[in-house]
C-alpha cells in the first residue's frame, strides 16, 4: 500500500468514526448550525422581538454544547460520558419549542436521537426516550397552552426522536454486519488468493518432479478420459500412437503383447482394464513397430476411489524394462542353445554306460560305479530338459498336442516309477486312483506334471513321512492332488513358488538339491491345458498341490 493510499484509508476511518458517534464534533456543528438557521428565520419573519426569548436561549445552550464537544478530553473520560452532548441537544430542542410557533424546531430532535441510537444502540434509544420526555414533553405540557396541537407535538416529538434512535441503531447494526461480512469476505479472498498461489506452486513443483522421474505416469477419470500425464509417458505415447491419440482409454495403436509379435485388442489394453476398475502389476507390453526404437514397458494400475468407495478414476505407471526383456531373450536363447549342445554328449554318455553295464563279466565294483554315472547322467538330462523347456516357454506359449488318453494310467505309472525312490528315503507313497480316467490331453506333458509333483513331494518329505496321490472328478473338473507331510512352504514364499529359479527358504536352509524350474514348467503345462494349479501349505506340516483341469465332453472316469 502506498503512502497516499494509507492517508486516504486513515481519513476514511476518521470520518467513519465521526459518523458512528465516537466523535461528537461533526454532528454538533451541524445541529448548532440548524438551530442558528431556525433562529435567523424567526428573526427575519419578525417572530422574535427580544433577545430574552426561548429560541435565543436554545442557541446559546447549543453553542455551549459545541464548545463542550470540542474542548472536553473525551479520550480520558468514561466511554459513555460523550452522551451528555446529544442529551443537551434534545434539551435545546425542548427549549426552542417553548416559544410560540416553535413547533418546527422539533424535527431537529432527529439529529441527537440519531447520534445516540448509532453510538449507544439500545441504551441510546432509552436515553433518547427519557431525555425527550423530561426536556420536551413535560416542559411543553407545563409551559405551552394546553391545545390539541401543543399536547400532540409534545408527545410526538419525543416519540419521533425515539423512533429515529431505533432506526439509527438498526442501521448501525446492519452496517456493522455488512462491514463484518465484507471484512470476512476480504479475509477469505486473501486466504483464497494465498491458497491458490500455494496450489499453483505445488502444482509446478509436482509437475517438475513427475517430469524428472524415469516412469511414465497417466491419470484417468471415471469414464476413461485422459486427465494428465508426465513427460516420460508422452514419449511412450509418441511411439504407441504416431498419428495422435483421442485421449480416451482403449484406443488401439502400435502396442504389442509381451512377446512383441501380437497387437493388443482394445479389451486387452492396460487403460481399458484400469478404466474398468481392475488393478494389476507388471503387465508387460511392447510399444512401437521399429525394432530400433521400440520399448518394452511394465504397466501397473491402481484405482482411485472417493471417501464412499466409489470408483472415480485410475492411475497407471509405465516402467521401461526394454533392457531387462532383451537380456531375458538373450539369456533364453543362450540357455536353449547350450541345452541343445549338451544333449548330444549326454546321449553318448548314457548310451555307452548302458552298453558297458550290459557286458558280461564286468566287475561288481565297476557296475556300481557305472550305476552312479548313469544316475547322474539321467539327472543332468532332466536338468537340461527343464532348462530347454523353460527357454521355450519364454519364446512363446507352450505347444501341446492333445489326444484321447487315460490320465489315471499316466499317474499310476508315475507312482510306480517313484516308489523305489520313496522307499530308499523312508517315505511312504500311496495313491487313490480310478481304474481309468479318459480325457483329451498331451500324455507326455501330463506325465511330466505328475512326475514333478510326486518327485517334489518325496524330495521335501523327511524320513518317516507320507505322500498321498489322489485323482478324481470334482463337478466338471478333473482334480489331481499330491499331499505330503514334508517341510512345508512359508506364506511369504507361496506367491513366488511358481516363478522360475525360485527356491523356498526352507529348501535352501536344508540344502535340498534343485534349481527351481519344475513347478514353473508344471504351471505352464497345466495352463496350456486350460487348467490351474493351487497349493496349500504350512511350515512344518506339509503341502498339498492341486491340479484342476476342465473335464470336457471327451472325459470319463471309471472305478
Amino acid at each position: 500500500m502506498t503512502e497516499h493510499e494509507r492517508e486516504r484509508a486513515t481519513a476514511a476511518v476518521g470520518w467513519r468514526a465521526r459518523l458512528d458517534g465516537s466523535d461528537p464534533v461533526a454532528l454538533q456543528v451541524v445541529f448548532t448550525a440548524l438551530i442558528a438557521f431556525d433562529l435567523a428565520v424567526r428573526v427575519l419573519a419578525g417572530r422574535i422581538d427580544s433577545f430574552a426569548s426561548w429560541p435565543v436561549a436554545a442557541l446559546l445552550v447549543a453553542l455551549a454544547a459545541l464548545v463542550l464537544s470540542v474542548a472536553a478530553p473525551w479520550d480520558r473520560l468514561p466511554a459513555g460520558a460523550v452522551a451528555v452532548v446529544p442529551v443537551i441537544d434534545i434539551a435545546v430542542v425542548g427549549v426552542s419549542r417553548l416559544a410560540s410557533l416553535g413547533a418546527g424546531a422539533g424535527l431537529l430532535v432527529l439529529i441527537p436521537a440519531y447520534w445516540l441510537g448509532r453510538a449507544f444502540g439500545r441504551r441510546g434509544i432509552l436515553v433518547t426516550l427519557v431525555a425527550g420526555v423530561l426536556t420536551i414533553t413535560i416542559p411543553g405540557l407545563l409551559v405551552l397552552e394546553p391545545t390539541g396541537d401543543n399536547i400532540s407535538r409534545s408527545v410526538l416529538v419525543p416519540a419521533l426522536g425515539t423512533w429515529a434512535a431505533w432506526a439509527a441503531q438498526a442501521l448501525s447494526s446492519t452496517l456493522g454486519q455488512l462491514r463484518r461480512e465484507r471484512e470476512v469476505a476480504e479475509l477469505d479472498r486473501d486466504r483464497l488468493s494465498v491458497a491458490l498461489d500455494t496450489i499453483e506452486h505445488q502444482r509446478r513443483v509436482s509437475d517438475a518432479i513427475l517430469d524428472t522421474v524415469d516412469v511414465g505416469l497417466l491419470l484417468l477419470d471415471d469414464e476413461g478420459r485422459y486427465q494428465s500425464m508426465n513427460r516420460r509417458h508422452r514419449d511412450f505415447m509418441a511411439l504407441s500412437f504416431p498419428d495422435g491419440h483421442r485421449g480416451r482409454a482403449g484406443q488401439m495403436g502400435l502396442i504389442y503383447d509381451e512377446s512383441g509379435t501380437s497387437l493388443l485388442t482394445g479389451e486387452q489394453m492396460p487403460t481399458t482394464r484400469a478404466a474398468a476398475g481392475e488393478e494389476f502389476d507388471d503387465f508387460r507390453i511392447w510399444v512401437g513397430d521399429d525394432p530400433l526404437t521400440s520399448r518394452a514397458l511394465s504397466v501397473s494400475a491402481r484405482s482411485v476411489r472417493d471417501p464412499e468407495g466409489r470408483f472415480v478414476g485410475a492411475a497407471l505407471a509405465y516402467k521401461d524394462v526394454t533392457e531387462f526383456m532383451r537380456a531375458l531373450r538373450v539369456k533364453d536363447e543362450f540357455v536353449a542353445s547350450v541345452s541343445h549342445e549338451l544333449r548330444t554328449p549326454l546321449t553318448s554318455i548314457r548310451g555307452y554306460v548302458d552298453l558297458l553295464m550290459e557286458e558280461d563279466g564286468m566287475p561288481e565294483e565297476a557296475v556300481r560305479q557305472l550305476a552312479v554315472v548313469a544316475r547322474n547322467a539321467e539327472r543332468l538330462g532332466r536338468l537340461v530338459a527343464d532348462l530347454l523347456q523353460s527357454a521355450q516357454i519364454d519364446l512363446g506359449p507352450m505347444r501341446v498336442v492333445r489326444t484321447r488318453g487315460d490320465l489315471a494310467a499316466t499317474v499310476r505309472e508315475t507312482v510306480a516309477a517313484a516308489a523305489p525312490a520313496a522307499a530308499s528315503v523312508g517315505v511312504t507313497l500311496d495313491a487313490d486312483l480310478p481304474d481309468a480316467l479318459v480325457m483329451m490331453m498331451d500324455r507326455d506333458r501330463m506325465r511330466q506334471v505328475a512326475d514333478n509333483l510326486v518327485s517334489n513331494a518325496i524330495k521335501y518329505t523327511p524320513r518317516g513321512g507320507k505322500v498321498h496321490v489322489r485323482l478324481g472328478v470334482d463337478g466338471e473338473r478333473v482334480e489331481l492332488s499330491v499331499e505330503d507331510t514334508g517341510i512345508g512352504i512359508g506364506a511369504r514364499d507361496r506367491d513366488q513358488l511358481f516363478t522360475r529359479f525360485f527356491r523356498s527358504r526352507q529348501a535352501e536352509e536344508q540344502s535340498i538339491q534343485g534349481i527351481g524350474l519344475g513347478l514353473s514348467i508344471t504351471k505352464s503345462i497345466v495352463e496350456s491345458h486350460g487348467g490351474r494349479i493351487e497349493v496349500d501349505s504350512e511350515v512344518g506340516r506339509g503341502s498339498t498341490f492341486r491340479v484342476r483341469l476342465p473335464l470336457g465332453v471327451e472325459a470319463a472316469a471309471d472305478r
